[in-house]
């Protein structure tokens, strides 16, 4: 990959504007074939019909390069998704982030559980089977179009049975600290929905796109919950000529969750044996085996096409030593990991002057008037 770094603060603020800082901008970073362009003119991007390639599985178009200039089909896939999930800052990132890349000109789409009723997401009445640990599995895909973006859920009773009338809490688990039994036949699933949803959904709710995304696309896989994405990728669509013009990049928004399991739990994945190595791990930690374990973080980052993370600090961070790198340092160095997104901030929905857990409206132009009336006054802003 090349050494510069790539930056992507976001604020947005409708489907046809992006609302830029002076310093946002993206710099161009590759790594077999994932290629982020720089574009500054947003006049230019904002509501562009971009080129779309290979949109039909048959289509006998020779397969195009995915460049920034002509609007990419990139699909994130997380277990949070704010506002209809979220522990903490990833589902913000979720949340944020589509809305201005698809204000950029390109075709965004996240996918995340159905842990609950959404009243605003419909079923789309398309199912697809999977196979996860030795039983098939009906899924079902809802979904809603806003800001510009596809908003996928996965239906299944792993997710909407465990955390029904309680979004935003007990995601992972029953109780803080202790995580359901079942977590990865759960992301597993996810992550083999996430790989069908955009070959089989013909969504047509955009004024500039239609159809099903196709095979052409860039999947960003989010923490270890989705780091099986990429073999699965490999392993089941790649080898029998599907997705072969696909990328991954796995982005680590908490490198201290990583998804260390027993070593024998790899059969559960239904993997084959050569990504074991990508997979071993070995730590002297109590929790849940002393010893050799399965890593999901370390495959993750190994099988991916590219890593990044949430800022150009928390890369020197995660490479400088085993403490801040907990233990995957090296394998962050290996990759190499030099690719920090700063993130960003949403204007839509951190907007003091429409937000309703605000009792006090306020914007610039009524905080200077106070400044103004009262210079002696202190204004006193917090974040957290």
């Amino acid at each position: 990959m090349g050494s510069i770094p790539t930056y992507c603060s976001y604020q947005t603020n409708s489907v046809g504007s992006l609302k830029l800082s002076p310093h946002i901008q993206f710099q161009q970073s590759c790594n077999n074939g994932v290629m982020f362009v720089s574009m500054r003119n947003k006049t230019q991007l904002a509501k562009r019909r971009a080129t779309n390639y290979g949109t039909h599985p048959n289509s006998s178009r020779t397969p195009a390069p995915i460049v920034c200039s002509t609007g990419m089909p990139i699909i994130f896939v997380a277990t949070e998704v704010h506002p209809w999930c979220k522990t903490g800052g990833l589902g913000d990132v979720v949340g944020g982030l589509p809305p201005a890349l698809a204000a950029m000109g390109h075709r965004v789409m996240t996918i995340a559980p159905r842990y609950d009723q959404y009243k605003d997401t419909w079923d789309t009445n398309v199912l697809v089977e999977v196979i996860v640990g030795d039983r098939t599995e009906t899924v079902r895909f809802f979904h809603c179009y806003k800001r510009g973006v596809d908003r996928v859920f996965v239906d299944h009773p792993m997710f909407l049975e465990k955390v029904w009338g309680k979004t935003g809490s007990k995601l992972y688990g029953p109780t803080t600290g202790t995580d359901f039994r079942d977590n990865q036949l759960r992301f597993c699933l996810l992550c083999l929905a996430a790989l069908e949803a955009p070959r089989v959904l013909n969504l047509n709710n955009s004024e500039y796109f239609s159809g099903p995304y196709g095979e052409n696309v860039v999947f960003v896989a989010n923490d270890w919950h989705t780091a099986v994405l990429p073999c699965y990728l490999k392993s089941m669509y790649k080898q029998n000529g599907i997705y072969e013009n696909a990328k991954v990049a796995f982005c680590i928004h908490n490198i201290a969750y990583q998804g260390r399991f027993p070593r024998a739990d790899f059969e559960l994945l239904n993997l084959p044996e050569s990504f074991m190595p990508s997979f071993d791990f070995v730590d002297g930690h109590v929790k849940p085996v002393v010893g050799r374990k399965i890593n999901w973080m370390k495959a993750g980052i190994t099988e991916c096409d590219v890593v990044l993370t949430v800022s150009p600090h928390y890369v020197k961070e995660l490479t400088s030593g085993p403490e801040k790198g907990v233990e995957l340092d090296g394998v962050l160095r290996a990759k190499p990991l030099e690719t920090g997104i700063v993130n960003g901030m949403d204007v839509v929905d951190w907007n003091p002057a429409t937000d309703k857990y605000i009792s006090v409206k306020y914007n610039a132009t009524t905080v200077r008037l106070q400044w103004e009336v009262s210079p002696l006054l202190p204004v006193i802003t917090t974040y957290g």
